[in-house]
């Protein structure tokens, strides 16, 4: 799993991509990233012919100053899991006794 930052500097935005590595899902066919950014609705990562799953959001710089977010990969048998991001920022507690991985989002 890997994130990465570019912080744009023509508007108050950082792009923010979310790669997960096929070996990463079990051989999942779908993965989302759920998080505070979209109301923890899921955000679908798109497959590659690599295998890799990546998605790109923008995100603004001047509302916030840190966004949590937990991926969720989808497993070909309908269960789902939930991991924490390693390269994250920081990680916070959760409401239901676990923790999230927290993306912290300052202007530059």
């Amino acid at each position: 799993m890997a994130v990465t930052k570019k912080f744009l500097k023509t508007k108050p935005e950082v792009q923010v991509t979310f790669e997960v590595k096929a070996d990463a899902t079990e051989n999942a066919s779908q993965v989302y990233v759920v998080g505070e950014f979209a109301g923890w609705e899921p955000v679908e990562l798109k497959k590659l012919k690599s295998g890799l799953f990546k998605t790109t959001i923008n995100l603004p710089t001047n509302e916030k100053d840190s966004y949590q977010y937990r991926y969720r990969f989808v497993l070909p048998d309908g269960s789902e899991k939930f991991e924490n991001e390693a390269q994250a920022d920081a990680y916070c507690s959760n409401p239901y006794g676990g923790e999230n991985s927290v993306l912290t989002v300052l202007p530059q």
